[in-house]
């Protein structure tokens, strides 16, 4: 998905260009909330440490460092700024406040999981930190599963692309991590969404009782 606006060449120029920094910054600012191809610069990072161009524990260690710091600066955006930025838009496309605050209700019930597997989803991984700020979820818990989430997020990328991208053309691993990237965030709407419309599928037929 982030290809469709930066290309794979263009990465992989960043990335010969500045090494560690570029994995660093890419994966930091993309968990902040900005939308980089931050794993993508990750799965280049690892892919130029298994032809020997970078460090492979230097790559993974840069990985971890920015997916942490990216999601704790998109942590406290969302805590101190979230909420009422969602409101703004929430009236900007005619959705009721309630509507929304049944999405953050639903979040907050799921906030460790969201953090933690948010990682491995397109969009998701973005949002995670902005979106468990506005659910006020205890910042320690969140560190937690901040820490835990991408540690193995960027064992599982790095290692990837260091092993596998020896056999497999990069194009073909950058396109199937986005693939299942995609496939897991159709399967968290669902999660989201299916109880949302049964619970009010269930007050509608009380209320009509």
């Amino acid at each position: 998905m982030s290809l469709e606006f930066v290309s794979l060449e263009t990465i992989q120029f960043i990335a010969h260009k500045y090494g560690y920094l570029a994995v660093f910054l890419g994966i930091a600012l993309e968990n902040a909330g900005i939308p980089l191809p931050g794993e993508t610069i990750t799965l280049v990072g690892g892919f130029l440490a298994g032809s020997g161009e970078l460090m492979y524990w230097y790559v993974l260690g840069c990985a971890i460092m920015g997916a942490i710091f990216g999601d704790s600066c998109g942590y406290w955006i969302g805590k101190y700024g979230g909420w009422p930025f969602m409101l703004r838009l929430g009236r900007i496309f005619r959705i009721k406040e309630t509507k929304l605050m049944d999405v953050k209700n639903q979040f907050s019930k799921n906030a460790a999981k969201a953090v933690f597997f948010g990682r491995f989803v397109t969009l998701l991984r973005i949002f995670a930190g902005p979106l468990a700020g506005i659910a006020q979820m205890p910042y320690w818990k969140f560190l937690l599963c901040n820490f835990a989430g991408a540690t193995i997020w960027a064992l599982i990328m790095v290692s990837l692309s260091f092993f596998v991208g020896q056999v497999v053309p990069l194009e073909t691993l950058v396109s199937w991590v986005a693939q299942f990237g995609l496939v897991a965030l159709i399967l968290v709407f669902a999660w989201i969404l299916i109880p949302i419309r049964l619970e009010s599928l269930k007050k509608s037929n009380q209320n009509t009782g």
